[in-house]
């Protein structure tokens, strides 16, 4: 009587392929790679007395080995039925990879592993830590190593380093002066209102990517409420300093929205302190400590200075960096040079 024989292992590499299939017949084709249960025999045996021409006699040496071939696929597929289902051999992954992804699946899956899963996609996260990260890499403002410049479409966050806050908007007006919305100074690293977008000054474009120049007059437009950063001859409310304040609609308001970058080098550089002068009134932007009670109770006056002291600079903080463009990367090719 037949024994049902183990599934047979899969090859591994460097051992020979014959060796790893059953003992058959000399004349027996080996059997496909992808073959589940042995493939029946695809001619029926003449009816006795009624071979057809050409055929060997039922009795003779070639009948005897079709009904041995018949019995061990019976025996054979009775074994795979108890056993669950015969195990296919393996495709080989060089055979696999020209035969489409349908037969990759099939030979991994025949194999007792799972496809390789496809790609994830990208979560947006970290599309902006790789735009930040191409910043960085781009090079020095001034034509060192340093994280970059700041440049047209930018988002930024401004602290003023002597005391330490950012500058900050709402939509909070004035009780006095002109009664436009307020600017101020916070400590909060992450408060969402403190973001800035850098744009050209009224009236002239600056396409997204070019860096900003040293000396080069700008606007910042509160990314909150879309009014730019603004000044005009009104006191402010708590130093008597000339107010600052946020103007505008959609980011347009007028001439008096425009601010020029005071910095050394050839242009705004990330990790520099720079100042900002107004261009039409030539006060500084500036901090002096002031506080504010009740609406906006810790918050600090932001005004315009008219002499430069420490109380003027300014940095950039957090934000999204625009990567800058073909002008600058050639500009800086010929600096080097």
């Amino acid at each position: 009587m037949a024994t049902c024989q183990s599934p047979r292992a899969p090859l591994k590499r460097g051992d020979s392929e014959q060796a790893a299939l059953p003992a058959v017949g000399p004349t027996e084709p080996l059997p496909s790679p992808l073959t589940t249960l042995p493939e029946p025999s695809r001619s029926l045996p003449a009816p006795t007395g009624s071979a057809g021409p050409g055929a060997a006699s039922p009795g003779g040496a070639e009948g005897k080995w079709r009904r041995r071939r018949r019995r061990r696929g019976a025996e054979q597929t009775s074994c795979d039925l108890r056993a669950g289902g015969a195990a296919p051999l393996p495709l080989p992954p060089e055979a696999a990879a020209g035969m489409g992804p349908e037969v990759a699946a099939a030979a991994a899956a025949a194999a007792g592993r799972a496809p390789l899963p496809g790609p994830a996609p990208l979560p947006i996260v970290a599309l902006v830590l790789a735009l930040g990260a191409a910043v960085n890499g781009a090079g020095g403002g001034g034509g060192g190593g340093g994280p970059g410049p700041v440049t047209c479409g930018s988002v930024v966050k401004l602290l003023n380093v002597r005391h330490n806050v950012r500058l900050h908007s709402h939509d909070v007006r004035y009780g006095s002066g002109s009664g436009q919305q307020s600017v101020t100074g916070v400590a909060a690293a992450d408060d969402g209102n403190s973001y800035w977008r850098v744009r050209g000054r009224t009236a002239a474009v600056c396409e997204r990517g070019r860096p900003v120049r040293c000396g080069q007059a700008i606007r910042l437009t509160h990314l909150g409420t879309g009014r730019n950063l603004h000044s005009h001859r009104f006191a402010s409310p708590l130093s008597g300093n000339q107010e600052v304040s946020a103007f505008g609609e959609d980011g347009e308001g007028d001439y008096l929205d425009d601010w020029t970058v005071l910095c050394s080098g050839t242009y705004w550089a990330r990790d520099s302190e720079v100042r900002f002068q107004h261009a039409s009134t030539d006060v500084f932007l500036a901090v002096t400590g002031e506080q504010y009670g009740r609406p906006i109770h810790g918050q600090k006056e932001v005004h315009g200075a008219a002499a430069s002291s420490q109380h003027n600079y300014w940095k950039v903080m957090e934000g999204v960096f625009m990567q800058p463009g073909e002008v600058f990367k050639a500009e800086r090719y010929h600096a080097e040079l």
